[in-house]
C-alpha cells in the first residue's frame, strides 16, 4: 500500500509515483536490474559501484522519450525491450569509466563513456 494513494494528491501534485502497477508511473526495479547484471557481466565488473548504479537511473530517464514524456508516463513500462540494452551499455561505460571494469567493450561508444562524470 502507498504511503499516500494517488487519489489523495489530487490538485496538490502534478506528477506522483507508486511502486503499484495499477497506477501510472509504476516505480519498479525490474526496470534496473536486468541491465545493472548484463552491464556488469559483459565487462566483468569487479563491483557495483554508486556510478554503475547512477548511470542506469539516467538510462532508464532518458529511455523516455520526450514526445512520450507526460504526467504518467515518466518511466518507461516494464515491457520496453530497449531498456535493457541503455542500462546495459550506461552500466558498462560506467564500470570501464571507474575502473572496475576487466573488461574493456568495444561496442561502448566513447561519448557514453566520456558522458559519466
Amino acid at each position: 500500500v502507498p504511503e499516500i494513494m494517488p487519489e489523495e494528491t489530487v490538485g496538490l501534485a502534478r506528477v506522483i509515483a507508486t511502486g503499484r502497477s495499477d497506477y501510472p508511473n509504476q516505480i519498479n526495479n525490474v526496470l534496473a536490474f536486468p541491465g545493472i547484471f548484463r552491464g556488469a557481466l559483459d565487462c566483468q565488473a569487479t563491483r557495483i559501484n554508486s556510478e554503475m548504479k547512477l548511470a542506469a537511473a539516467r538510462a532508464i530517464a532518458e529511455t523516455v522519450a520526450d514526445t512520450e514524456l507526460n504526467e504518467e508516463y515518466i518511466v518507461p513500462s516494464v515491457f520496453n525491450r530497449r531498456v535493457v540494452e541503455h542500462v546495459s551499455l550506461a552500466v558498462a561505460a560506467a564500470a570501464q569509466r571507474t575502473g572496475v571494469a576487466r573488461r574493456q567493450l568495444k561496442n561502448v561508444p566513447e561519448e557514453e563513456i566520456a558522458s559519466i562524470y
